[in-house]
């Protein structure tokens, strides 16, 4: 009697570890489309302004979280699989795919949270030149929308302010037409409305377009790292049920 209970008492728990497994898979899908949506998010969403940033990580990161997103779909369905099959070749498979997906997305977390940390000074150094020596120059119509939309979504003038653009290759250039700032600092556009650069006519914002630009990123980057270490930390909850049942049904195979 006291071994068939033993007997029952471990195929409960086998089950138990079984069903804790499938509420996993479902969190983990949950979370995979979560990875998969915020790095779709990151590069759409305002993706002009990728192009003024003199660093690739915010972009890296960003790509990482969709291949991890993606990993993440497929190996739900072999998750699925290994647990209802009970094999443990699949059940190995499946906890190797998730230690890759881990360490993939804790890669993206920690660039998301290092380039954090340099986001201000990078910005400051590279933004200001960025802007005054590409914007309308020829084979830079990139950059040029991308100041354009800049300006005009953030409501705000030159880099740090409005006088920056006097500096400017633009400005300086015949192409300008005597525009002291480009049209898109105007508040309602219209042609030539750069020539005047009263505070009723255009942008002028304290901090400039460094500041907003930088308080955009910073909350996507934000959005990367919380998103890449949270599903990161429930798939060491995963392995750790998936080591437990690889257990259990090496037990029961003797």
């Amino acid at each position: 009697m006291t071994a068939a209970r033993k007997d029952d008492r471990e195929d409960r728990l086998t089950v138990c570890l079984k069903y804790l497994l499938f509420v996993f898979n479902f969190l983990f899908w949950v979370g995979g489309a979560a990875v998969l949506g915020v790095g779709i998010w990151t590069l759409v969403e305002k993706s002009d302004y990728l192009s003024l940033l003199a660093s690739s990580t915010f972009v890296v990161s960003a790509y990482i979280l969709i291949l991890a997103g993606g990993l993440v779909v497929v190996t739900g369905f072999l998750g699925c699989c290994a647990v209802i099959r009970e094999q443990r070749s699949c059940l190995s498979t499946y906890f190797f795919c998730l230690l890759l997906i881990f360490l993939i997305e804790l890669v993206a977390g920690v660039l998301a949270y290092v380039y954090y940390q340099r986001l201000s000074e990078e910005l400051k150094q590279n933004l200001n030149q960025t802007m005054a020596d590409n914007y309308a120059q020829p084979g830079r119509e990139a950059i040029t929308l991308a100041v354009d939309r800049l300006q005009q979504d953030f409501k705000c003038c030159g880099s740090n302010h409005s006088h920056d653009w006097m500096a400017s290759a633009y400005v300086s250039s015949k192409q300008a037409e005597d525009r002291v700032v480009p049209d898109s600092c105007c508040k309602t556009i219209t042609p030539r409305c750069g020539r005047r650069d009263h505070p009723s006519n255009i942008y002028k914002v304290e901090g400039g377009c460094i500041t907003k630009l930088e308080q955009f990123l910073a909350d996507h980057l934000l959005v990367i790292g919380s998103v890449g270490i949270g599903v990161a930390c429930l798939q060491v909850c995963g392995m750790v049920f998936i080591s437990c049942l690889y257990r259990r049904i090496k037990m029961e195979s003797y």
